[in-house]
């Protein structure tokens, strides 16, 4: 009995002292529960003190550095696998002239990159741009230090190409993307899907032979004329280094030649 009473006696305490607390809360608007949880968090950080701001910073320069570091010693292993494969054993006037892609606007992604040399380092308008895997653009303007090329997936690209295997002739269109447009000179082109796509060796305005892309469709039902898809073979979406030849010597035109090359000789 005695028990009983006592745990009710309980009861009526708890919810006297929350109608209490219940009071002064309202009372003095949080402010002693405020001053509370103050003084505890206080004895916390003395407990567990936070890192200095002059440690921060020291801290948030060194993960800057480390990332700089990481970054350079990519750009070096790039460079060096360019060198390597553009540049070694071959005559110093076919040399290219390393550049690095140093503009890039997401406006004009797929029409336009500018890169870090210029008339300084002996590139003039009409040269030609590579990268690993083929033909990338040429250069349209030229200042002191810098480049602007003119990328082939830009829509108002066109480029006379060569099918490699068949020497079917046509035209490549920029599409904007990883992929190219080809517009055959032939109602009826001898063309596979899988053969390589190379520059025209009628064209004056790029070096011919040049890698370029594969077919990767064919509509041969096309009118005016059959046309295909071409996978690009330059990471045109991601380039970085690049090599800039000169602009090729003028090819003669034969005056024989039919309609079709005299067309390409200007692409």
């Amino acid at each position: 009995m005695f028990t009983v009473r006592r745990r009710s006696w309980e009861r009526k305490g708890l919810q006297i002292g929350l109608i209490a607390v219940a009071c002064l809360v309202r009372e003095t608007q949080g402010a002693a529960l405020l001053e509370f949880y103050t003084g505890i968090s206080n004895q916390l950080q003395i407990l567990h003190p936070k890192p200095s701001t002059e440690k921060t910073l020291r801290d948030a320069k060194v993960l800057e550095l480390e990332a700089r570091i990481v970054d350079l010693e990519n750009q070096n292993q790039k460079l060096k696998k360019f060198l390597s494969l553009y540049t070694q054993n071959k005559p110093a006037e076919s040399k290219p002239i390393p550049s690095r892609v140093i503009g890039r606007s997401a406006d004009n992604w797929w029409q336009q990159v500018t890169l870090n040399r210029g008339i300084a380092a002996g590139i003039e308008t009409g040269a030609i741009v590579k990268a690993e895997g083929g033909l990338v653009g040429i250069v349209d303007a030229v200042t002191c230090n810098t480049s602007r090329v003119t990328l082939i997936t830009d829509m108002r690209s066109t480029i006379g190409v060569n099918i490699s295997r068949t020497g079917a002739k046509g035209v490549l269109r920029g599409n904007a993307s990883t992929e190219a447009t080809l517009e055959f000179y032939e109602k009826v082109p001898n063309v596979k899907i899988g053969d390589v796509i190379t520059t025209s060796t009628y064209s004056s305005k790029f070096p011919s032979g040049v890698p370029i892309g594969k077919v990767k469709s064919l509509d041969l039902n096309k009118l005016p004329a059959s046309i295909a898809k071409v996978e690009l073979f330059p990471p045109i979406s991601s380039l970085d280094w690049v090599g800039v030849y000169p602009k090729p010597a003028k090819q003669l035109v034969e005056k024989s030649s039919p309609p079709d090359k005299q067309r390409q000789n200007n692409q």
